[in-house]
């Protein structure tokens, strides 16, 4: 039963991209949503992209996770359930489960059922006795959680920075979302990209191996695949620029020539350095991220940065 209800939803998710395909290609400032960057290819090159040595945010969130994890799980006590919001490959999760020898359940959430299968092998391998409740669904609007999870002390968990790829306004909404999802009196872990030299941020999304470039032509190669577009993937080159009036990186997929790409029986028009905008991330100064938080009913109970402050861990209770 539990295959053929992940089976719907992955025809679902093909049907809503075919149609997001469509209608950002028509607009005329072309865009695509940045959740689709992540099908099994997507997933596996963002892992790649988080062990360059640009990109920081993974390193310093794991740092940061290392030095303060005691203080995270103080007082979460035993037989509660962690959940965490786009879980990706679960690596960072093994430093909470690590200190939490009593959890009952853990239940990673993601749109990726490649991601949440390999995930859940490895800590089924290291933790042969929690219960792990994979939910493929999408995180950004409220998640119904099983009976038996809904019902224990919850520790929500959404690192990676993953909530600079919303608007300001998308961010607030998101977080109300995770407030329904979870249970009254839970509390929240959330990573938050900080403000920082344009030239590190710059650096961390236009890597020298190419990585990022590729993450990004990806998006268009699924679009091959799944839809049977015919988008040259050279015709293409991946740019990322910080614009430091909206205090964001934005991910474009520039091309290179005039040219006509089709889709699904449509045809659309590309000038040459004319874009499709795949993916914001904004960047917060702990005051701009505790306003939006406070706007979604969360309150900021404690952060914690590294000496630099180029990262947050903020703790966020109802």
């Amino acid at each position: 039963m539990q295959r053929a209800v992940e089976r719907a939803q992955r025809r679902e998710e093909e049907s809503e991209f075919a149609l997001c395909v469509v209608e950002g290609l028509s607009r005329r400032r072309k865009s695509l949503p940045c959740r689709f960057l992540y099908d099994a290819r997507g997933s596996e090159l963002f892992e790649e992209i988080t062990g360059l040595p640009e990109y920081y945010p993974t390193r310093v969130e794991i740092a940061l996770l290392e030095a303060y994890v005691e203080e995270i799980v103080q007082g979460f006590g035993e037989g509660g359930a962690l959940v965490e919001f786009g879980s990706g490959s679960s690596r960072k999760t093994e430093i909470l489960i690590a200190r939490l020898p009593r959890l009952s359940v853990y239940a990673p959430i993601d749109v990726s059922a490649t991601a949440l299968d390999g995930a859940g092998q490895r800590l089924s391998g290291l933790y042969p006795t929690l219960n792990i409740r994979p939910i493929l669904d999408d995180f950004t609007q409220e998640v119904l959680l099983p009976q038996d999870v809904g019902q224990l002390r919850q520790l929500g968990f959404f690192p990676g920075s993953t909530i600079g790829n919303f608007d300001p306004s998308e961010a607030v909404e998101v977080l109300r979302a995770i407030r329904r999802t979870l249970a009254r009196g839970s509390a929240l872990i959330i990573g938050v990209d900080l403000k920082k030299e344009a030239r590190v941020l710059v650096e961390a999304y236009n890597d020298s191996a190419g990585v990022t470039a590729a993450f990004n032509l990806n998006l268009l190669a699924r679009a091959n695949r799944e839809l049977g577009a015919d988008f040259e993937l050279a015709a293409f080159r991946h740019e990322a620029l910080y614009d430091p009036l909206k205090g964001r990186i934005e991910m474009r997929l520039v091309s290179v020539k005039e040219q006509i790409v089709g889709v699904l029986g449509e045809r659309f028009h590309f000038g040459a350095g004319e874009s499709i905008h795949t993916e914001n991330s904004y960047k917060f100064s702990v005051e701009q991220f505790s306003r939006i938080a406070r706007a979604a009913g969360w309150r900021v109970r404690r952060f914690w940065t590294d000496v630099r402050g180029w990262f947050a861990l903020f703790d966020l209770r109802e």
